[in-house]
């Protein structure tokens, strides 16, 4: 099979794309082969030597849709999609013309979805999902200032959160692109500036939010936390710029703030699974809206994809492997 794979760390020059010995699912295993997979920040870093405990050879990709090709008889044929902290990282990832992954895994992927807009779902919704429903527990007449909504886990956020009858308040450098769901779900948009604070307290009659989802972090993490009303949430998933953040403990406690943090990448692909399965019940119902993807390249131009990645283009980038 063709595949992407990086042999040391590095830049997007660092990938090759090779022939590969196509896998022979194990027992308990599917075989898959993938129509598209996206490309992820996660992803660029895992090439450039991010995360510790990575080992190349590795093919990377975490997020795919396509058809299982191989495994138990009820499932070949099946469209599926999905998403794990574990392929790309210490297993072979979604990069590749095939991938092996545990029967556990497989989730078949919602029929209104196209294969690039599925394959555009997956890190960014989990993330989502976990923060604003199983960690804060978001519920409906809340509002949640999501900073970070014009990128793709704060689209993922914005859509979660209206479908559960929340209030949005998007924060950011940029507002959400025209035409994208999160451009036409908020309800309101403070540009992340020296006025952002008193602003979302003006919008929120000066209690602030019940929820704060901080999808950069980092140089945003003070923010996020000025935000929060009294016994609020503050969900924490990035350390955009710095990793070591200070803040006042007095003001912190007095407020009794919550402060969660949701990490995707300790879900492998079977345990990620149960949340891919709900997350498409909910496109499958009109709840939810494929992000839009911005740009497509082949397998063999997978590099060119990484480039436009680590560039910071707007949308997602997909791989389509046919």
């Amino acid at each position: 099979m063709k595949a992407i794979q990086f042999q040391s760390f590095g830049k997007p020059e660092v990938l090759q794309y090779l022939d590969l010995p196509t896998p022979v699912p194990a027992e308990g295993h599917a075989l898959v082969k993938v129509v598209s997979a996206s490309v992820n920040p996660s992803d660029v870093k895992n090439v450039s030597g991010h995360f510790d405990h990575t080992v190349p050879p590795r093919v990377p990709g975490r997020d795919f849709s396509g058809v299982v090709a191989a495994g138990p008889a009820e499932w070949l044929g099946a469209e599926v999609w999905g998403t794990g902290g574990d392929i790309g990282f210490t297993r072979d990832g979604t990069h590749a013309e095939y991938l092996e992954v545990p029967v556990a895994a497989l989730a078949r992927k919602p029929a209104a979805l196209t294969h690039a807009q599925a394959a555009s779902i997956g890190v960014n919704f989990v993330v989502a999902w976990l923060g604003t429903v199983d960690y804060a527990r978001l519920s409906e007449g809340e509002t949640i200032a999501v900073i970070g909504v014009s990128g793709g886990v704060g689209g993922a956020v914005t859509q979660i959160a209206k479908a559960r009858g929340a209030r949005v308040i998007g924060v950011g450098r940029d507002a959400p692109a025209e035409g994208s769901p999160a451009a036409r779900l908020i309800d309101a948009f403070v540009p992340m500036d020296e006025h952002t604070a008193a602003r979302v307290r003006e919008l929120t009659a000066g209690a602030g939010v019940d929820v704060v989802y901080d999808a950069v972090g980092g140089v945003a993490f003070e923010l996020a936390l000025s935000l929060v009303k009294r016994r609020g949430r503050v969900v924490e998933i990035s350390a955009t710029g710095k990793r070591r953040v200070e803040f006042d403990l007095i003001d912190f406690y007095h407020n009794e703030t919550q402060l969660l943090g949701a990490d995707s990448a300790k879900l492998g692909v079977a345990e990620s699974a149960p949340l891919m399965r709900a997350i498409a019940e909910a496109f499958d119902a009109g709840r939810f809206e494929a992000p839009v993807v911005a740009e497509h390249y082949p397998l063999a131009h997978a590099r060119e994809a990484y480039e436009a990645v680590a560039a910071g283009t707007r949308g997602r980038v997909v791989i389509d492997m046919e």
